[in-house]
């Protein structure tokens, strides 16, 4: 319960002393152990990103994105040179370290430094990635800067609410679901009802013990199958 009162006796929200305006986010890479994520440059990623997307053959990965599918190396490029290189959202190449090859992209966005909260999206893993401690340790990269290098107060996740896999990978990563904003938007003529999900700080070091737990190689058998399973929100 909310017992903080202002001088007139209402009920306002807890205190926030000291806070201050936090960085944005910088234009530096984040290693793993398994993936690295870099600032999108076209000329380096843009051939290997049409390369890892398209073996999607029946193109699922572009269903609930409002771009996609890309036909060609050329559009590829032309796409990530007409929407990638801004500050907002600041796209992130996903890099698998053992092949060197980019697997995916990711961005920060809706980012409000004056009251410390973020936004992850545009996440679009290749099948390469798909499954894999790449795509868990990718997530896991971009919330550690959020929290523990920038002191964001709030991280979000939001998708189209029919879109199953990415309301369960939020649930699985930590995120809890706030509720569905009703005919948020349009995207490829159609309408879309938004699932909002949140992290906020004082739930994070949970969840970073809960990743860090999982990603250590003693979580695997030598098969490579997970020994506990993530569990992030328990």
């Amino acid at each position: 319960m909310n017992d903080h009162r202002n001088q007139l006796g209402q009920t306002v929200g807890f205190p926030v002393p000291g806070w201050t305006a936090r960085p944005r986010p910088p234009r530096e890479a984040m290693d793993g152990r398994y993936v690295r994520l870099e600032p999108v440059n076209v000329d380096a990623y843009a051939a290997g990103l049409f390369e890892a997307f398209s073996s999607d053959r029946e193109g699922r990965i572009w269903t609930y994105l409002p771009y996609g599918p890309l036909a060609s190396m050329e559009e590829t490029a032309d796409w990530m040179r007409k929407t990638c290189l801004g500050d907002d959202p600041l796209f992130h190449a996903i890099i698998d370290k053992a092949s060197g090859k980019p697997v995916g992209m990711a961005s920060y966005l809706r980012i409000e430094p004056a009251v410390g909260v973020i936004e992850v999206g545009h996440i679009n893993y290749a099948p390469a990635l798909q499954r894999t401690r790449g795509a868990t340790e990718a997530m896991y990269l971009m919330m550690a800067r959020v929290f523990d290098e920038l002191g964001y107060r709030r991280y979000e996740w939001k998708c189209d609410a029919l879109n199953a896999p990415s309301r369960a990978a939020a649930e699985r990563l930590g995120f809890s679901y706030e509720g569905l904003f009703r005919q948020a938007t349009l995207y490829k003529g159609r309408n879309r009802d938004t699932a909002w999900y949140s992290i906020i700080d004082t739930e994070w070091p949970r969840i970073k013990a809960a990743f860090e737990a999982w990603l250590n190689p003693a979580n695997f058998d030598a098969d490579g199958r997970q020994k506990q399973a993530l569990r992030a929100r328990a």
